[in-house]
């Protein structure tokens, strides 16, 4: 067989951290003798992946960004599409991304049906829309899902699905605590408030005021009470408006992607938007509480169709089917609330080393037989062969 061609496809920050560790597996195990093309970010370009368009702009959640975004989305595609035709691959890996990376899949099936479609995480039919796993078994050759309950909602539609692991819980290195409260002049005795704002700038514009209010009368409560924020690098400049805005956010230790498993080891308890970092809080054994607000249309919406079909929005409590996690969402999501919530914790060391030893566990059930990326790099390999 000819040296294979394999192209990647993410467009937001979770998406692009997949992609980068797929891209390091498929050359491991090839010996780099893989052509590997694609289009991300900065993850994927650092792992030998550079783009070939911007993702700029398509990091989009919910129906009314959707549609504020749509002539730019419609344009990437296009573009996307474009690319991917030219470059002629043997497979398209399409991550994460469900409404860009559908469109994508349509769009290059439509014109060339001999290139191989893989769809690395799919939507989470468990939770809302169980219609779009008929609509994805029509769309790609093959499901890699990082989740090990995913499959009986796909096999159903004829759909192929590899259960390959979360790479998610693997990725975070242990953290040196000790080492972060020394570096940053945190006393010993100082409670240390991990603070995640959200991977979104739409996230960030509507949890910020909610999470200020709520910062700002926990320090009025706790005068030991330390705030570090850690960033990612896509939504930096959206966070350093935050902090520029709200007088609780400027005396908060901001720290990159490179101290971000040292402040989990430092953190007493976090304090973040639902997503993939609640995860990643749960596998460092982080006591978490967390918070979502969708755009208020977009949640009436949702409700009135009855689309959310999940009694939980975090991943470690959808596992267990239990609040391990506390929520507070969309109506109930004040400052007084997540006040409430992240100070009963705090002042209970016993409950959040209970609820540390708890996610601890549930993350290793999570992760499956470790290695997830070597997995998925696997299966992707696997159906090149098939197609030879």
């Amino acid at each position: 067989m000819s040296r294979p061609h394999i192209f990647l496809v993410a467009a937001e920050r979770s998406g692009d951290l997949l992609g980068a560790d797929l891209a390091r597996a498929l050359n491991a195990l090839t010996g780099d003798e893989v052509t590997l093309s694609g289009i991300g970010g900065s993850a994927m370009a650092e792992a030998g992946v550079a783009s070939m368009m911007s993702i700029d702009g398509l990091n989009i959640l919910g129906w009314i960004d959707g549609l504020k975004a749509y002539k730019r989305v419609k344009q990437s595609v296009a573009r996307a599409v474009e690319l991917i035709l030219a470059a002629k691959p043997d497979t398209v890996v399409l991550i994460d991304s469900w409404g860009f990376t559908l469109r994508v899949a349509r769009g290059v099936r439509a014109v060339d049906p001999s290139i191989r479609l893989v769809k690395y995480v799919g939507p989470q039919v468990f939770a809302t829309r169980p219609g779009r796993a008929a609509v994805l078994a029509d769309t790609v050759d093959e499901l890699l899902t990082i989740l090990s309950f995913d499959k009986p909602f796909y096999t159903p539609h004829g759909l192929p699905v590899t259960f390959v692991g979360n790479p998610t819980l693997e990725r975070l290195p242990a953290g040196d605590g000790a080492a972060f409260r020394a570096r940053h002049g945190l006393d010993p005795a100082d409670l240390v408030l991990v603070v995640l704002l959200g991977s979104r700038p739409s996230e960030i514009r509507r949890m910020t005021p909610p999470f200020v209010e709520a910062l700002a009368r926990l320090k009025a409560r706790r005068r030991d009470l330390r705030l570090v924020l850690p960033v990612a690098d896509p939504v930096a400049d959206d966070v350093s408006a935050a902090i520029a805005r709200h007088e609780v956010l400027a005396g908060a230790i901001r720290v990159g992607e490179d101290e971000k498993a040292d402040a989990f080891a430092a953190a007493d308890q976090a304090l973040a938007c639902s997503g993939t970092v609640v995860t990643e809080l749960a596998t460092a054994g982080v006591p978490t509480v967390t918070s979502y607000k969708l755009g208020w249309i977009t949640w009436a919406i949702a409700r009135a169709f009855n689309l959310i079909r999940t009694r939980h929005i975090s991943l470690v409590n959808i596992a267990v089917d239990e609040r391990v996690v506390p929520e507070i969402i969309q109506l109930q999501c004040t400052g007084a609330n997540l006040a409430n919530a992240v100070d009963r914790l705090l002042g209970n060391p016993a409950a959040r080393a209970a609820m540390s030893v708890r996610l601890r566990a549930i993350t290793d059930t999570l992760r499956g037989n470790g290695q997830a990326s070597k997995r998925a790099a696997e299966a992707v390999l696997a159906g090149l062969n098939h197609q030879a």
